[in-house]
């Protein structure tokens, strides 16, 4: 195939998504990435700090509208005619993950809620095919809330066969840690077993992540936790070291999921300050350890997050 196929996908919009949560899914969620028994303004709906954790539009994709268990494979089905060659579907694993937070959450939505999707990038190397899409979460008055992009690593497939990318839009470049300092914030938190049998409640019903046997098959020994899981478990624990536990305190979050989690496993989040970020926030980059394998599995972590004012003496 020639580049023009990827010039023409990119740009390519999908149909809008309809969505919708209630104050149930967002307790879910919560319970889903780790929240505590005491963690009152996340797992009791009439705390007075009662609020969302602002990675939760990720479960859209897959959610929907939907309240009940729904079909995988139904669910990652193409919705628009891209141009691009079928990818194999077992062959494909979640890249990268970023969202802005533009308007404060609700703990509830009303009618008219949709993903407003394109694809806004696409590149080709010797390893395979990454295509990055952008959703843009609107409420039933078109107002923004969120922008989240997406990226899918489609791996040994080929369309021009040799490298290639174009891109037209893209969240912000994450940045090197310092190496030459250690991280001004450490959290270790502890993932059960039941982990991704509780996450994949918020939407995502692949069965990678409840069946040992499709796990054995793909190669990972076993059930793997959703990367997104993990991704809400570092989010909420940067909130909590930053921010005292101020949900509404993050306002972007991205990363690249590097190597899987099996439920069960402990987790170590660093983050390092880096300077001032946009809107009175904190730049700060940050990775997540597998305690288990000691492996990195999300990197190129990059946050902005308004940091807890100190009480004055």
């Amino acid at each position: 195939m020639s580049t023009s196929v990827i010039d023409n996908a990119v740009g390519t919009e999908y149909p809008d998504l309809p969505v919708s949560w209630t104050r149930k899914d967002v307790l879910t969620y919560a319970l889903g990435t780790g929240a505590k028994c005491d963690d009152f303004h996340l797992v009791y709906e009439l705390n007075k700090n009662f609020n969302i954790l602002p990675t939760f539009p990720t479960v859209l994709f897959l959610k929907g509208v939907d309240s009940d268990v729904t079909l995988f494979a139904d669910k990652v089905k193409g919705r628009a005619k891209t141009g691009l060659p079928e990818f194999d579907p077992n062959r494909v694993v979640h890249f990268v993950q970023t969202i802005e937070i533009i308007k404060p959450l609700p703990v509830a939505t009303g009618s008219g809620w949709k993903l407003k999707q394109r694809i806004t990038s696409v590149s080709e190397n010797k390893s395979g095919v990454i295509v990055q899409s952008e959703a843009r979460l609107v409420d039933g008055n078109g107002t923004e809330y969120a922008k989240l992009y997406t990226s899918a690593f489609n791996l040994g497939a080929k369309i021009t066969g040799k490298k290639y990318a174009k891109s037209i839009a893209g969240p912000p470049q994450s940045k090197p840690i310092p190496r030459d300092r250690k991280p001004d914030w450490v959290v270790k938190d502890q993932t059960t077993p039941e982990q991704a049998v509780l996450y994949r409640l918020s939407g995502d019903f692949n069965p990678l992540h409840v069946d040992p046997a499709i796990g054995e098959a793909a190669g990972f020994g076993g059930v793997i936790l959703h990367g997104l899981a993990t991704y809400g478990f570092t989010a909420r624990a940067l909130i909590g070291a930053i921010a005292g536990g101020d949900t509404s305190a993050l306002t972007y979050f991205g990363g690249r999921f590097t190597s899987p989690v099996k439920p069960g496993n402990a987790l170590e989040i660093s983050a390092w300050e880096l300077g001032p970020g946009p809107n009175g926030t904190t730049e700060v980059a940050f990775e997540t350890k597998n305690l288990g394998t000691g492996k990195v599995v999300i990197s190129d972590g990059l946050a902005y997050i308004r940091k807890q004012e100190k009480s004055k003496l």
